[in-house]
């Protein structure tokens, strides 16, 4: 088994530990008010992190292409509240149909 793998499983049972342990220790106290609106944000706030580094990053570079576009055309979509579906179809549409014709 390699190394690679053997870290795959090692930060899955960590995970998972971290994730049982939560309710355990928390017993039957509750988060803060400021604590519980940070958590409700953390959420939505890695999202955006990951969709912005997947569609403007190559490697160690910034770049603006057909992903950039497609995921325009999707903000669109969801501005016209198209449901989840048309969103992907219009956005995957949207970079497919450019790098197509470039």
């Amino acid at each position: 088994m390699s190394a690679a793998w053997i870290a795959v499983i090692v930060v899955g049972a960590a995970t998972i530990a971290l994730k049982a342990a939560g309710p355990v220790f928390a017993a039957e106290r509750e988060l803060p008010v400021g604590a519980s609106r940070v958590v409700g944000l953390l959420a939505p706030a890695l999202l955006a992190a990951l969709v912005a580094t997947q569609a403007f990053a190559t490697d160690e570079s910034l770049v603006i292409d057909e992903r950039g576009a497609g995921l325009l055309a999707g903000a669109v979509a969801v501005l016209l509240r198209a449901p989840l579906l048309v969103v992907i179809l219009v956005a995957a549409a949207t970079a497919a149909g450019l790098r197509a014709i470039s």
